[in-house]
């Protein structure tokens, strides 16, 4: 089976877990699902660990920590609003349509969707219940009042400053060694499911990664939908090996 094309859906295998994917999510009262950069690489924004986590030379620890805004805010402004055009060109994919219409089917109360990714596009493409754990491009955030808003996709100086006190604002992104705002994780570590989805990620990043964990810990079933094997494969009843474009269709067509 070649994981990057739809021919892993006609084989007979792949048949056989996918039934059992739609069996655990027919049986779950509450479903949670968990993604990652994968997900969004299909459609076409760049997942910097897969590159060598390196951007024009910089690793991407390096434009991505507290020390290195003190250090040099312009690079990494540069850094973030080169990310923040690139969204300008990239819509949601035919995996991200597809847990819209997961939410939609089992509605608001029993379905939350969990992502690392700081790009927008699930809400872009209509989810409601989004737990943003890394922050989001789109909003900014002083580091002098604290005071948060969200700029969409609009231009940004090189240097932006807060309308309301002066100082220079931040992208509202949690950064390596920077611990995730307690609500947010409180609303993504509470969420009890009897399935959980893990779509797109490597597993590896800490505390995201531990969300499979503690779905576990509460005998959830895990489905991971991924372009190969990843840790969270052993942790996983059911893996489904593909593209999240292809996969997740697929799965709510036999819902």
């Amino acid at each position: 089976m070649n994981a990057n094309d739809g021919s892993w859906s006609n084989h007979p295998k792949t048949d056989d877990t996918l039934r059992q994917a739609v069996e655990m999510l027919r049986q779950a009262e509450r479903v949670a699902v968990l993604t990652g950069a994968g997900i969004s690489a299909e459609s076409g924004l760049p997942t910097f660990r897969g590159a060598g986590g390196l951007w024009e030379g910089h690793r991407v620890e390096d434009v991505a920590t507290p020390m290195a805004f003190h250090r040099d805010p312009s690079l990494v402004w540069r850094f973030y609003n080169a990310r923040r055009a690139g969204l300008r060109k990239v819509q949601p994919n035919a995996g991200h349509h597809a847990l819209v219409k997961l939410e939609e089917r089992l509605g608001g109360l029993r379905f939350t969707l969990i992502t690392q990714n700081v790009d927008g596009l699930h809400r872009a493409a209509g989810s409601k219940q989004v737990v943003e754990l890394h922050g989001s491009l789109a909003r900014v955030r002083c580091t002098g009042c604290w005071a948060i808003a969200d700029r969409g996709q609009e231009e940004l100086p090189e240097l932006p400053r807060c309308g309301q006190c002066g100082e220079l604002l931040r992208p509202d992104i949690v950064w390596f060694h920077e611990a995730l705002p307690g609500d947010v994780w409180n609303q993504a570590a509470a969420r009890a499911c009897q399935c959980f989805l893990v779509i797109g990620t490597s597993g590896i990043v800490y505390p995201a990664a531990g969300l499979v964990e503690l779905a576990r810990g509460v005998e959830a079933r895990v489905i991971e939908v991924n372009l190969e094997r990843t840790p969270a494969s052993d942790l996983a009843d059911v893996s489904l090996l593909g593209p999240s474009g292809h996969v997740l269709p697929r799965l709510l067509e036999q819902l």
